[in-house]
């Protein structure tokens, strides 16, 4: 009999975790836990790392390269090698004389145009803004060429230049296209908007409207994701005490210059280009060095919406192969 309630009290006998080892076993959990999400963190910033940096770098192989070929040919086809901002049919575009149109009785009404700068005028519809995502404003480059190649080119929105058009392009911000942000931060990108001159001066209007090949539009996106452009005239003086001496000046600084005027022979372009991809746990840099100008003058600004992105800075110079340096002479 009480062999039998012995083994009933044994079989009725609960079994279970004691609360220190439910306490070590959440404590374990945690820890697993912790690592595991630790390691997915690292995994998805590691591949937002990747997605962004494959982004700046098809910005800096494709977008930057295209432009430095661009630029390069400027002033192709134009039999006077000297440039500055009163040279027929000039390859940097600084003033309406360089696209035939004379001073008097009235100069170039577009002047949003043309190469811009800070504190440059801006009229003409779709014409440079100086719209940035920093604290200084973005410039415009404005360059020509005559396609005296024998064969059709195209220009940088894509429509075909015949066989001695003359090709105007310029290359500025602006909002990407849909993009309807109202913060301080906007979606931008380098567009190009390309154009055809007529022999006899003068900005060539083709029909329909619509079409490309006329100046003035909103452009091609050339380079998304860009928070600021900013250009350098490289030029050299050819006579006087500078005579032979090469420096790099913005466009409107250039224009400043009366006395002993030098000719442009190269252009620096500078450009903040950022990934579309969070990075999570990473901090955003704000300030940038950009063609000699101070981290501060490139702040990126504030905007409560803006996400953290992977942000670099591409810059290139080109010597302008068309263009020449003659009568170098001293004093």
């Amino acid at each position: 009999m009480s062999y039998n309630h012995q083994k009933i009290n044994l079989n009725n006998r609960q079994v279970g975790f004691t609360l220190i080892e439910l306490m070590i076993s959440l404590v374990l959990g945690l820890i697993v836990s912790a690592a595991v999400i630790q390691v997915y963190l690292i995994n998805v910033k590691t591949s937002s790392i990747q997605s962004s940096g494959s982004e700046l770098q098809d910005a800096s192989v494709f977008g930057l390269q295209q432009l430095e070929k661009s630029i390069r040919l400027a002033n192709l086809g134009n039999p006077t090698t000297r440039i500055d901002g009163t040279t027929p049919n000039g390859g940097i575009v600084l003033t309406g004389l360089n696209i035939g149109i004379p001073i008097t009785p009235t100069p170039y009404p577009n002047t949003g145009y043309l190469t811009r700068r800070a504190g440059d005028t801006t009229v003409g519809t779709n014409g440079w803004s100086g719209i940035s995502n920093t604290n200084t404003n973005s410039d415009q480059l404005t360059i020509q060429y005559t396609n005296i190649t024998g064969s059709p080119m195209t220009d940088c929105e894509g429509a075909g230049a015949a066989v001695n058009d003359i090709v105007i392009e310029r290359y500025f911000l602006r909002k990407a296209t849909g993009d309807t942000s109202t913060g301080a931060i906007k979606d931008l990108v380098l567009a190009c908007d390309a154009g055809r001159v007529n022999t006899a001066g003068g900005i060539v209007i083709v029909t329909p409207s619509s079409d490309s090949r006329n100046f003035g539009q909103a452009g091609q996106e050339f380079i998304v994701n860009v928070d600021q452009f900013k250009v350098l005239l490289g030029i050299q003086y050819t006579t006087g005490a500078n005579a032979g001496r090469m420096i790099y000046l913005p466009s409107s600084a250039y224009l400043n210059i009366t006395a002993d005027k030098p000719v442009v022979t190269a252009v620096k372009a500078g450009l903040i280009v950022h990934g579309s991809t969070p990075v999570i746990g990473s901090a955003e840099q704000s300030e940038f060095a950009l063609l000699g100008q101070l981290p501060a003058d490139n702040k990126l600004k504030t905007d409560t919406s803006s996400t953290k992105k992977v942000r670099t800075t591409y810059q290139t110079t080109t010597l302008l192969r068309n263009a020449r340096v003659v009568n170098l002479t001293s004093p």
